[in-house]
């Protein structure tokens, strides 16, 4: 029974604009790995994640959470870690310690300190603030990491490999174009992202292009 379960597709529980979604996405493209999508719309219903159906998947009521090895598993950082022990090809931490502390300094700074501060929980209690305030905490972030990123790019973030220094970047510049944020000021954060936004792993789990994206936000 307990092989049939680890050759189950993944299910990775999201939602199209969620950033964090994508992150698990776009490694499990980088990693080809089929997985089936189930949609956790967070606006619907007064939001499909406070659930209990949803709270008993993932108690802290957040997407993603992927079912994977016969094991739920919530946190995309988390997720896409344990991706990156079980699948290690093609890798997604580069083999030298130095640079691989350099991919969890860039990822740490986004989904510590960029995007809680303006995901959609945080917004909805900030109110009619609330542009203003994600602009302020994504350009917070994006003024340290453009010098960071200025040392350690190559073609990619962490020089000439796509890591998951990469897999953070895109969604949250995606996040920071929805609140209008000039990007202008970060050179080096734009150009990696107009780079990465071309390759597949990155176009195909675009929230534009995803299965539960509403018919007048596809592309």
């Amino acid at each position: 029974m307990h092989a049939m379960a680890t050759h189950a597709k993944p299910v990775l529980y999201g939602y199209f604009r969620s950033s964090c979604s994508w992150r698990v996405r776009i490694a499990f493209a980088l990693k080809g790995i089929e997985y089936e999508q189930k949609s956790v719309n967070l606006i619907k219903d007064g939001g499909q994640q406070l659930t209990d159906q949803f709270k008993a998947i993932n108690p802290m009521q957040q997407v993603p959470a992927v079912t994977i090895d016969g094991i739920t598993l919530s946190q995309s950082l988390a997720i896409i870690q344990y991706i990156e022990e079980t699948r290690p090809e093609p890798r997604l931490l580069p083999a030298d310690p130095k640079q691989r502390g350099q991919v969890r300094i860039i990822c740490d700074i986004i989904a510590s300190g960029i995007q809680p501060l303006q995901n959609l929980y945080v917004l909805q209690k900030i109110g009619a603030d609330k542009v203003q305030w994600a602009q302020h905490f994504i350009n917070r972030g994006f003024e340290a990491l453009e010098p960071i990123l200025k040392q350690t790019a190559g073609k990619y973030c962490i020089g000439d490999e796509i890591s998951m220094a990469d897999i953070c970047l895109v969604p949250q510049v995606y996040n920071a174009e929805r609140f209008k944020v000039d990007m202008s000021q970060f050179p080096t954060i734009r150009r990696l992202n107009q780079t990465l936004i071309e390759i597949d792993a990155f176009k195909a789990t675009h929230p534009s292009c995803q299965p539960d994206t509403p018919d007048d936000l596809q592309a």
